[in-house]
């Protein structure tokens, strides 16, 4: 075999080692990313964690969504209620942490708790704002 011969082999084999090497280096950072996305970051699923039963996480998620359609800083005009439960007034979820304005886990956690103590579950919350078009 001549010296050209054996360039043209080797260098097909170079662009594909190369190629593999990019390729496994990106598969890297895709597994990186996603054990980065393992922390949940909207809030409906910090509250799909919080709420293991799946039948309470849905009459959460249909009161959230009525409420606030999910916004944490969703505020009603015209009463004030404020956040993705629409607390009244919004600083009583305050009792659950000050960051309460802004932190989405803080008023999920006080949501639960207040549905729980109230309504017994976040289900039996649900089943009012049906029959009462508010919980």
């Amino acid at each position: 075999m001549t010296a050209t011969l054996l360039r043209r082999i080797a260098t097909p084999k170079k662009a594909l080692a190369g190629a593999a090497l990019a390729a496994a280096t990106t598969g890297l950072i895709f597994s990186s990313a996603s054990a980065q996305a393992a922390a949940p970051t909207s809030a409906k699923a910090i509250a799909q964690q919080k709420i293991a039963d799946s039948a309470q996480f849905s009459c959460f998620d249909k009161i959230v969504s009525h409420e606030s359609g999910w916004n944490p800083k969703a505020t009603n005009a015209s009463s004030g209620a404020y956040g993705l439960v629409q607390a009244l007034p919004g600083n009583k979820m305050a009792s659950a942490g000050s960051d309460w304005k802004t932190n989405p886990e803080t008023q999920i956690k006080w949501g639960i708790d207040y549905m729980k103590d109230r309504y017994g579950s976040a289900c039996g919350a649900w089943a009012h704002w049906q029959a009462n078009g508010w919980y």
